[in-house]
């Protein structure tokens, strides 16, 4: 899951994306609503953790050009303001959830978690290729019923490889929604992490290379397991 916070006070922005990344999510930060526009725009966020006042652009107004776009992104706004006066005009600006500070930082995982769900296209509740089972709720991933022990990008690696159902997944897509901005585009973390993610899954090997194009999990081990 990708996620933008969008947050002038820097100290929180990052708390916040540190949180949010032990939870193996994804996380960019902006520090003012102009340059948070610019990246939410560039990139596609499953949720933007958005304050509501900001410099550059208002909170506000960010929150109208997202929903405007027609784009999946969740909208997630932050105030120091709590009360139900504000709540509501946050919400009629078209965010999705509201969180008032200061909040709790457990209650802030849970509603963009279950925000980014709502921002993908449904996919089966737990996601199968042949004897391989990833669950997405409980974070786990099982072959033959043996748990097996996944970083968190290994993780998401597998995750977005089952989500595209025999499609390709090229490297950039990978970075894009396991990684950060902040990850050179030229690394080779991708195929590295592929290269554990196998050993890690074993045999019969899974993921196919396509070589110039990407990974693939053949959409045949996926529907031999329905």
């Amino acid at each position: 899951m990708r996620v933008l916070v969008v947050e002038d006070e820097r100290h929180l922005a990052d708390a916040i994306a540190r949180g949010l990344r032990r939870h193996g999510l994804a996380v960019d930060v902006a520090y003012d609503g102009s340059v948070g526009h610019e990246m939410a725009f560039v990139t596609r966020y499953d949720v933007v953790v958005l304050d509501r006042d900001l410099p550059g652009m208002h909170g506000d107004q960010l929150c109208a050009a997202l929903v405007g776009s027609g784009a999946l992104t969740r909208v997630l706004m932050l105030t120091a303001s709590g009360s139900v006066a504000e709540r509501v005009e946050g919400l009629r600006l078209g965010a999705d959830d509201y969180l008032p500070k200061p909040f709790a930082f457990d209650e802030l995982v849970a509603r963009v978690q279950a925000l980014g769900r709502r921002a993908t296209p449904v996919t089966p509740p737990v996601l199968r290729a042949g004897d391989l089972e990833l669950d997405p709720a409980k974070r786990s991933v099982t072959r033959g019923g043996v748990l097996i022990d996944l970083t968190n990008k290994e993780f998401g690696v597998l995750e977005e490889l089952l989500r595209a159902r025999g499609g390709v997944v090229s490297t950039e897509e990978l970075l894009e929604r396991v990684w950060d901005a902040n990850t050179d585009p030229f690394t080779t973390i991708v195929r590295v992490t592929m290269r554990t993610l196998r050993m890690k899954i074993g045999q019969p090997a899974l993921i196919e290379t396509l070589v110039g194009a990407g990974y693939r999990i053949p959409s045949a081990a996926q529907d031999g397991a329905a």
